[in-house]
């Protein structure tokens, strides 16, 4: 039996009190991985928070980087129901269905903002989607998130060229397909645009994709409620003619706006213990760089920007 498994007979809160007391453990780790990084985007993105404000916000990182993480495997160790169970509230349900009956198909947009995983099976019941698959390290892992995946209506595909290829008819015969656009892509499927003014190695799939089929565009993001109890999900219309143009950098930076003002609304919910800014063309990968140099180079971009 997959030692996942034991994820479908411990209950959710139980789960997320072990959540909590990793997160209040790597919070007393200073030198831990995760915690340079979430050091190093804030530093970045947010250079003018106080040491306060940027521990503060640091610890919500954490936190609820730790829950959706063990939320996430307990929904793949679960049947499809359970995960529709958890969802409360449904916000601008109506731009979604908007988006699900556009006769060039819809692209849902969805950033790594809350427990997406939670959401998968919630927006199966709308149809069959396509969706581009890249195996995780590990059979066991691997078996195990298939096997949740495979409960539901969608036709996972490969991340490669047949993948996209799929997608494309998807989306052409009026069907539905979900990206996760703010992954690091290989430097030839991608182009250096801002994302939270930071300029970044930035994926061109979903811009593509929208710009040969002009499908609908909306932007979801499952959110854990404030009282504990359940999920809310969140649809944003994704409508700005430049998200179509066929210059790739143009559409790219309109995606990554858009997805920002998503990110802002649920700012510590996002997943900023990944290393978004790996390809940065000035400084190359900052979280290999020293602190002196990552210090130099946040001084000098931001004083750019100021003066712009």
């Amino acid at each position: 039996m997959n030692p996942y498994h034991i994820f479908k007979i411990v209950p959710l809160s139980v789960l997320q009190m072990l959540a909590r007391f990793v997160a209040w453990i790597i919070l007393r780790m200073p030198s831990a991985s995760i915690m340079r990084t979430v050091k190093i985007n804030m530093a970045l993105i947010a250079p003018t928070l106080s040491h306060l404000q940027k521990q503060a916000l640091t610890k919500e990182i954490i936190y609820h980087q730790c829950l959706t993480s063990i939320e996430s495997i307990k929904t793949w160790a679960m049947p499809p129901d359970w995960s529709i169970t958890q969802i409360r509230d449904v916000h601008n349900k109506d731009i979604l269905l908007d988006g699900l009956a556009s006769p060039n198909g819809m692209l849902a947009i969805v950033p790594h903002l809350g427990t997406w995983e939670m959401m998968n099976a919630w927006l199966n019941q709308f149809g069959s989607p396509t969706i581009m698959y890249k195996p995780v390290k590990g059979d066991i892992t691997n078996n195990f998130i298939l096997q949740g995946r495979a409960r539901l209506n969608a036709t996972l595909v490969p991340t490669d060229g047949s993948g996209v290829k799929a997608v494309f008819k998807t989306l052409k015969q009026g069907g539905f397909s979900i990206v996760l656009p703010d992954h690091v892509p290989d430097p030839s499927g991608g182009v250096i645009v801002p994302f939270f003014g930071i300029e970044t190695l930035t994926s061109t799939l979903a811009s593509k994709l929208a710009s040969k089929t002009k499908c609908a565009l909306v932007g979801l993001a499952c959110i854990r409620r404030d009282d504990g109890h359940g999920f809310d999900i969140y649809c944003y219309k994704l409508d700005d003619p430049a998200l179509y143009d066929r210059n790739t950098k143009t559409a790219a930076y309109a995606l990554n706006l858009a997805m920002q003002r998503m990110i802002e609304d649920n700012y510590s919910h996002y997943m900023w213990g990944y290393r978004r800014f790996k390809h940065i063309p000035m400084i190359d990968n900052p979280y290999n760089t020293d602190e002196a140099n990552l210090a130099a180079f946040i001084r000098t971009h931001h004083t750019k920007v100021d003066n712009k």
